[in-house]
């Protein structure tokens, strides 16, 4: 230490010079802290965006008719002079024999885009409603039509007409929120409207039980009403759509979810344009690779989406086969089924995408051109000529086996197969039965192969041996949905 500094310590240990660092310590933790709170983006009030944001969240109430309870109405003894009363004014049907009809509300919330009068709310928020009133903050109401909804994401676009331009708000990113990053709600929890709660962001990526759902956590207080009120950054963008909560008893317990602003407005720009939304559509039925699968394939990671069937459709023509795994589409890694099915959905119809997949050990890239999902909802896998096996049964990795017949294909139900092993016993104790083998199960493929016979199956199981394979791959069909399972060698 020099000489300086020596001086400096004795100084600082004297009173005064004590209680000046003393007072400079303290003002560095207040400016650590300071800088800290603000490297969080922590609010000192929510007040400021309230304002900025009110005039663009509206109250939504709508009106639907609904017929009138058909319960049993009150017990009057016989000749009551009450009975009359409640026959025509309290029961199900009037004196003309129609059902008397009445009209029944519900409360939800909603927020302006732009300011022509396009409103976002939920879809179940205005599902089957007759007549739908939108009240803004400054109190005034105007009567809303219903542009376009869809159900798959709870997700629905309403326009109003107004004199003058409305007060809107705009989308952010959902993609940069984190978890801890402070979100605020607006809407009308429980009828007590445009009320304001914050929180934070406590997950991501929640997925509840929609196809297409991407659903952000929050702590921000949502209840019943708040349907369809958006969740706002810190900088009064939406990067949420309310939706639902989690709750034992029908309040906020902290646990509430809103639709990821990304997924909003892909939907809301296809319902602006055509009314309905058109999402892409690759044709394959799909599961996720288990490390099993991914062992018994050569795959390195347990990543991607495994094909398990190909229709006719986009990826069939594209090439893509049952068997490959879907690593990644149109530049986008996939790490699992749900991922692929967010991607394609989101990709435009008739664009042609390129898909990677990983098929006998080495991953080639296809071109598929993409169709359109709602025309394709009953699409089913084109039906291949049967063939004739010889009925012989044989035992084989706990499973007894016998080939693929006409009269089987009948009783299973399963005429479209052409080849195949059926499952006619299967060992308790065996992996087979733990990883849900039945029999009446059918048994296509093998190590990524067609079998047609016990000899078949055999041969798949030593040339994976040969190969230094642990597990085997085999694709199961129940009543026509197919499977894979991977399934131990014994050594």
């Amino acid at each position: 230490m020099t000489p300086q500094a020596l001086q400096l310590t004795a100084r600082a240990d004297s009173g005064p010079l004590r209680a000046l660092w003393a007072l400079m310590l303290g003002l560095a933790l207040v400016m650590a802290q300071t800088i800290a709170a603000q490297a969080r983006g922590m609010p000192e009030s929510f007040a400021d965006l309230a304002d900025q944001v009110s005039p663009a969240v509206v109250n939504i109430t709508t009106s639907t008719t609904v017929a009138a309870s058909t319960g049993p109405g009150p017990q009057l003894p016989e000749g009551s002079p009450f009975e009359d009363f409640f026959r025509d004014f309290m029961g199900p049907d009037g004196d003309d024999g129609q059902r008397r009809q009445r009209r029944s509300q519900a409360l939800g919330s909603g927020f302006v885009i732009s300011e022509d009068g396009f409103i976002v709310t939920n879809n179940h928020v205005i599902e089957k409603a007759d007549e739908i009133e939108i009240e803004f903050f400054s109190g005034k109401t105007l009567e809303a039509k219903v542009i376009g909804t869809d159900p798959n994401t709870d997700i629905a676009l309403l326009k109003v007409e107004s004199d003058e331009p409305l007060s809107f708000v705009p989308f952010g990113d959902s993609d940069l929120m984190r978890v801890g990053d402070w979100v605020m709600a607006m809407g009308n929890p429980l009828g007590q409207g445009f009320s304001v709660s914050a929180g934070i962001v406590s997950a991501r990526n929640r997925a509840l039980t929609g196809t297409y759902d991407d659903f952000i956590q929050t702590d921000a207080a949502i209840n019943r009403g708040n349907s369809g009120g958006p969740l706002f950054n810190m900088d009064g963008q939406v990067i949420g759509v309310n939706t639902a909560i989690l709750s034992p008893n029908g309040g906020s317990i902290g646990i509430g979810f809103s639709m990821a602003s990304n997924v909003v407005t892909n939907v809301i720009g296809q319902l602006q344009e055509f009314g309905e939304t058109r999402r892409g559509w690759l044709g394959v039925r799909i599961q996720d690779v288990t490390p099993d699968v991914a062992e018994a394939i050569g795959l390195e990671t347990a990543a991607g989406a495994l094909v398990t069937d190909v229709p006719e459709g986009p990826a069939a023509e594209g090439g893509i086969e049952a068997g490959d795994v879907i690593t990644s589409f149109d530049g986008v890694e996939v790490a699992d089924t749900r991922e692929l099915v967010r991607v394609v959905g989101n990709s435009g119809v008739g664009e042609t995408v390129r898909v990677v997949v990983f098929r006998d050990g080495k991953t080639q890239t296809l071109k598929v051109t993409l169709g359109r999902r709602e025309t394709a909802e009953n699409a089913v896998p084109a039906a291949a000529p049967a063939l004739e096996d010889e009925v012989v049964e044989k035992e084989l990795l706990g499973l007894t086996l016998t080939p693929l017949t006409d009269e089987l294909r009948d009783q299973l139900e399963v005429g479209s197969l052409g080849e195949g092993l059926v499952v006619t016993d299967v060992d308790e104790m065996s992996e087979a039965y733990e990883k849900g083998l039945r029999a009446g199960d059918v048994i296509t493929e093998a190590g990524q192969q067609k079998v047609a016979s016990a000899d078949d199956l055999e041969a798949r199981v030593e040339e994976a041996k040969e190969a230094g394979r642990k597990s085997l791959l085999l694709l199961i069909r129940r009543q026509g949905e197919p499977r894979f399972v991977a399934l131990s060698l014994d050594d």
